[in-house]
């Protein structure tokens, strides 16, 4: 659908809608969402969203959504009378409407974006307010009552949400070392439980809007289902939503302790260690699954968004990330230091190289194209020049680090996929001499392609060269 096509559409729903003879104006696509379009309007001097799922994607998306965007209002409503701060949903998209399958709901004031709210003065109220915020919304979320909603939500227990994410991982046809050690322990220390409490499956920096005075909604419920409250607990913990603060645990604003300790003033309920374990190192693989799934998304011409294709380069980050929070419960004596670092672009000399063609790239994209864009297009030219990035660094680096990687699974004794194997049935472990350092060198020298700056790799390194 074009966007005039698509404004005139919106145009005639609103005036049927609301009933007033006004206009749609300052019709905005909003950055990010790679998953959802989400687009601000205005009507009738009133601030609204449309959530509506991209064109060409279907409904469910290889399992990464949840529910659909009929019970996605559904559970808002519910979310709103059970004191949640979400925006009230004002009107739900019909098929003769032409424009997709989706709501309108009131727009919430405030910022998303993570680098613009942590560590930033203006936003220093709310930041230390977000412990408490966050364990009281949470609390509200674990308390709904899902007897109320038309459609019911989904349980899986830990283990069939385990068994769900290997299937997707294996159908992709994935192969990292890592991440097949993680499922194995994952599999092996799965606990027994039964709790059903609605869980909003998303909740974390990102996905609140924060205004300088603290929290104004909670957004993004389309992973909302039936499960173990510390699940979202975890999931706010985990590394890839701390937002360059990766050694304040919780959203990259609190310790752990602090914010279960604010969770249980609600709740009444002190977190088992254990369990809460489990669901850090659940969530951070789901995560790097959900990566693969973007890209392969992007791959069978699901959703050709360039976005969809950087986020799939994000698994490195992931495999650092389980490194890290592996070796918390790893003995000592596996985890040696490391005799490793950033390495130097190599001088360049003779003809030009791949490299050097992508570097150009990219400087141009940076100095020419992005500074005439503005809103989602200037999105896209950040995101354009992080591939380039990527695949710069691939061209100088990525032979040099294959040849290392091979050397080391020769003395190791097996090739990568032998090595895949052995690890997801069990035959090999952290232990086999060279093993837990080819794991975390292959981690290292990947992200260092991917995303040097990520912050993880600065904790990584300084851990790992002690």
């Amino acid at each position: 659908m074009d966007q005039q096509s698509f404004e005139q559409k919106l145009q005639i729903f609103c005036q049927r809608q609301f009933g007033a003879d006004s206009k749609v104006s300052d019709i905005q696509r909003l950055s990010g969402g790679a998953s959802m379009e989400s687009w601000s309007f205005l009507y009738d001097d009133e601030s609204f969203v449309l959530r509506r799922l991209p064109s060409g994607i279907a409904s469910d998306e290889g399992g990464m959504r949840g529910i659909t965007l009929a019970v996605q209002a559904d559970v808002i409503d519910l979310a709103v009378q059970s004191g949640v701060t979400a925006p009230t949903v004002r009107a739900r998209l019909q098929p003769d409407d032409g424009l997709g399958e989706g709501f309108i709901m009131d727009k919430a004031e405030g910022e998303t974006l993570p680098h613009k709210i942590l560590g930033n003065p203006e936003f220093a109220e709310a930041e230390s307010k977000l412990t408490i915020e966050c364990a009281k919304e949470l609390f509200h979320i674990h308390n709904m009552n899902p007897d109320l909603l038309p459609d019911g939500l989904e349980y899986l227990s830990p283990k069939q949400l385990l068994e769900q994410q290997r299937d997707r991982y294996d159908e992709i046809g994935a192969a990292i070392p890592m991440f097949e050690y993680a499922f194995r322990w994952l599999n092996q220390n799965a606990p027994e439980s039964e709790a059903r409490t609605v869980v909003h499956g998303d909740f974390r920096m990102g996905n609140l809007m924060i205004q300088p005075s603290g929290m104004s909604a909670v957004l993004d419920w389309e992973l909302t289902r039936l499960g173990d409250p510390v699940q979202d607990l975890a999931y706010l913990c985990t590394p890839s939503w701390r937002f360059g603060h990766y050694e304040k645990v919780a959203g990259g604003f609190a310790s752990a302790d602090n914010f279960l300790d604010a969770y249980a003033k609600f709740s009444g309920m002190r977190v088992d260690p254990e369990r809460f374990r489990f669901w850090l190192i659940y969530s951070t693989l789901w995560w790097g699954t959900s990566c693969l799934l973007m890209g392969q998304i992007w791959r069978s011409h699901g959703d050709r968004t360039l976005e969809r294709t950087v986020i799939g380069r994000r698994v490195s980050e992931v495999e650092v990330d389980l490194a890290l929070l592996l070796e918390e419960i790893l003995p000592p004596e596996i985890c040696t230091s490391l005799d490793w670092q950033l390495p130097d672009q190599p001088d360049a000399k003779g003809e030009i190289s791949y490299s050097e063609l992508l570097t150009a790239l990219g400087e141009w994209n940076h100095k020419t194209v992005q500074p005439d864009l503005t809103g989602h297009e200037r999105f896209q030219s950040r995101v354009a020049g992080n591939a380039l990035g990527i695949a710069g660094r691939q061209a100088s680096l990525g032979p040099v680090f294959q040849y290392a990687a091979e050397q080391r699974l020769a003395a190791i004794g097996f090739d990568h996929q032998q090595l895949c194997h052995a690890l997801s049935q069990g035959q090999i472990g952290p232990e086999h001499p060279g093993l837990w350092d080819h794991l975390r060198l292959s981690a290292l020298e990947r992200l260092s392609i991917d995303q040097p700056k990520y912050a993880g790799l600065k904790v990584a390194l300084k851990k790992w060269s002690q």
